[in-house]
C-alpha cells in the first residue's frame, strides 16, 4: 500500500547538477555523482511521494508513458527497498530504462496527479530520477543478466538500423527465439543515441554495456553496411524471412531560401553533433568546432540545446538561440493545454544553465559573408507568425532589422522524415506525406513481409515513443512468422500523443 500523505511529508528533490564551471570544461553528464547508499536512501525517500492514484495517467499511453510503465508498483517497491523486483516490473514495460531515465523529457511527470495542482502538492513525483536509480542499481548489483531465449524458430529477422527502436525490436525477437540481425551503416551502433545525443546527456558506456548484453543473447550486429547500397534489398529479400524498417528521420529541415545560406559555416545541426561526438569517442577533432565562435542556433527545440551544450564545451565566444515563436509562460495554461496533456510551458535543459541567449519572435533574413565566403553576420527581423486556413505558419517581418555577428550557424529546425534512398526504392515503399512510412495495423508497409517502426515510421519523436514502437512492430512480425505472439504491443501504429491530438 502506498504512503496516501507522503507527497505532504517529503519535499521533491531533483538530482543534484555538477556546477556549471566545471562541467562545460569535459563532456561526462551534467549531473553530480552520488555515492550509491546515499542516492538509493533518498530516492527511496522520493518514491513515498507516489500516492498510487486510483487512476495513474503517469502510465496512460496518450497522456503520460506510452510504454505503459507500471510506474506506481515500482515506485512502491523502491519505497520498500525492494530494488530487485522493481528492476524486474521495470524491464517487465522497458527495454532500456537507462536511455528513457536519462534522456526522456518525462510525459508521465507531466501527467502525474500531483502535477494539476503544483503549488499545493510541492509537484510531481521525480519518476525519471527513480527510473534511473532502478537500473544504475541494477547495474551495479549485478541484477541485469542476458536472457537468451529457450527455444529457436528457426525464422531470421533482419532489423535495419541500430538506434532505439532498432534495438528495443531486436531484443524482443531475440528473445522470442528468432535469429536477428541488426544492420548499421554507421561504423558504432547506437544511431542518434551514439551520434546524436551529446556525451553530456548520455554517456556512450551507458549504451554500450546495453549492447554487449543483447550480444549475449545472440542478437547479432553488423556494422559499416548500408542495405541496398553495400549489398542489394533482394539479397536481403532472400535471407530472412522478416525485415524492420528502423532507420529514424533524418533528413533534416533546411532554410535554403535565406540568401547567404550558400556560405562556409552555415550548417544542419546534425553536421555539428555527428562530428563533435565522433570527436569524444576518439576519432579526432571535429570538423566543425565551435570554438571562439559567435554561434548563432535557428531554433528553439531540443537538437538546438544539444547544439547549445556542445558549443559552450568548445569553447565559443557567444552563443545565441532564436526561436520565432513567442516566449512561453513557465506555468501550464490549462485552457491550452489541460492537464494531463504535455503542458505548453518554457522548457529550460542544463544546456540554457550554462550560458548564451534566447531571444524569441525573430527570424533570419539573409546571411552576410566576408571576402573569403565565410558567414561573419546574420541579419534578423522580429516576426509574429500566424496560421493560415489549412494551418499552415505564415512567418511576417515585424520592425526593424538587426544584424547579429555570426561566425557559426546550425540550422535546428527539425527533421523531414527518413533519408531518401535505394532501400525505398527497391522495396518500392513510397512515403506518405509527412515524408514517413506508413504501415497497416500489425506494423507491415506495402511491401509483404516489411515492417517499419520508430522515427522513420512518426516522424522524429521521443526516445520513448521509439522504444515503444520498437516492442510493437517485435509483436507484428512474431505475429507474422509464427501465427501468434505473446510479446507486448504497447501502442498502436495511429497512436499519437494526447499534446498532438
Amino acid at each position: 500500500m502506498a504512503d496516501p500523505q507522503g507527497f505532504l511529508k517529503v519535499v521533491k528533490r531533483d538530482a543534484l547538477k555538477r556546477p556549471v564551471d566545471e562541467r562545460v570544461g569535459d563532456w561526462r553528464e551534467v549531473y553530480a555523482p552520488q555515492p550509491m547508499g546515499e542516492r538509493t536512501e533518498e530516492v527511496a525517500e522520493q518514491a513515498r511521494r507516489c500516492m498510487d492514484c486510483g487512476i495513474p495517467f503517469c502510465h496512460s499511453g496518450t497522456a503520460g508513458c506510452p510504454l505503459g510503465n507500471l510506474i506506481p508498483e515500482w515506485n512502491d517497491l523502491v519505497r520498500r527497498g525492494r530494488w530487485d523486483a522493481a528492476i524486474d516490473r521495470l524491464h517487465a514495460t522497458n527495454n532500456f530504462p537507462e536511455f528513457t531515465g536519462r534522456i526522456c523529457p518525462a510525459p508521465c511527470e507531466s501527467a502525474c496527479v500531483l502535477s494539476i495542482s503544483e503549488p499545493d502538492t510541492g509537484g510531481s513525483v521525480t519518476i525519471k530520477r527513480i527510473e534511473q536509480t532502478i537500473v544504475d542499481v541494477a547495474w551495479a548489483n549485478g541484477s541485469i543478466e542476458p536472457s537468451p531465449p529457450t527455444i529457436s524458430t528457426g525464422k531470421k529477422v533482419a532489423i535495419v538500423g541500430s538506434g532505439p527502436a532498432g534495438l528495443a525490436a531486436a531484443q524482443q525477437l531475440t528473445r522470442a527465439g528468432h535469429d536477428v540481425t541488426v544492420y548499421e551503416r554507421d561504423d558504432r551502433l547506437g544511431g542518434l543515441l551514439r551520434y546524436g545525443i551529446p556525451e553530456f546527456k548520455l554517456e556512450k558506456s551507458v549504451l554500450d554495456q546495453r549492447l554487449m548484453q543483447m550480444r549475449a543473447e545472440g542478437t547479432h550486429f553488423v556494422t559499416d553496411c548500408e542495405v541496398g547500397v553495400d549489398f542489394t534489398v533482394e539479397q536481403l529479400r532472400n535471407r530472412f524471412d522478416a525485415v524492420i524498417l528502423a532507420v529514424g528521420a533524418l533528413a533534416g529541415r533546411d532554410n535554403t531560401d535565406v540568401a547567404g545560406r550558400e556560405l562556409d559555416g552555415i550548417h544542419l545541426a546534425m553536421e555539428h553533433l555527428v562530428p563533435s561526438n565522433r570527436e569524444c569517442e576518439g576519432d579526432g577533432p571535429t570538423t566543425i568546432s565551435a570554438k571562439d565562435k559567435h554561434v548563432v542556433i535557428i531554433g528553439g527545440g531540443d537538437t538546438g540545446a544539444d547544439c547549445l551544450g556542445t558549443a559552450h564545451r568548445q569553447g565559443a565566444a557567444s552563443v545565441t538561440q532564436l526561436d520565432y515563436n513567442a516566449e512561453l509562460p513557465t506555468d501550464r495554461n490549462t485552457e491550452r493545454s489541460p492537464w494531463p496533456a504535455w503542458p505548453l510551458v518554457l522548457r529550460t535543459s542544463p544546456a540554457h544553465a550554462e550560458g548564451g541567449l534566447r531571444r524569441y519572435e525573430v527570424a533570419v533574413q539573409r546571411f552576410l559573408g566576408d571576402d573569403k565566403g565565410h558567414v561573419r553576420a546574420m541579419v534578423l527581423a522580429e516576426v509574429k507568425v500566424e496560421r493560415d486556413a489549412d494551418g499552415r505558419r505564415i512567418i511576417t517581418p515585424v520592425g526593424a532589422e538587426i544584424e547579429l555577428p555570426c561566425d557559426l550557424a546550425l540550422f535546428a529546425i527539425g527533421f523531414e522524415g527518413p533519408e531518401k534512398g535505394p532501400l525505398f526504392d527497391d522495396y518500392d515503399i513510397a512515403l506518405n506525406r509527412r515524408g514517413n512510412v506508413s504501415c497497416g495495423p500489425d506494423w507491415q508497409t506495402s511491401a509483404p513481409g516489411v515492417f517499419v517502426c520508430g522515427d522513420a515510421h512518426r516522424g522524429a519523436s521521443l526516445v520513448v515513443w521509439a522504444i515503444a514502437e520498437g516492442r510493437s512492430a517485435a509483436n507484428g512480425v512474431d505475429t507474422y512468422l509464427t501465427g501468434f505472439s505473446e510479446l507486448p504491443s504497447p501502442v498502436h501504429p495511429t497512436a499519437l500523443p494526447l499534446a498532438v491530438v
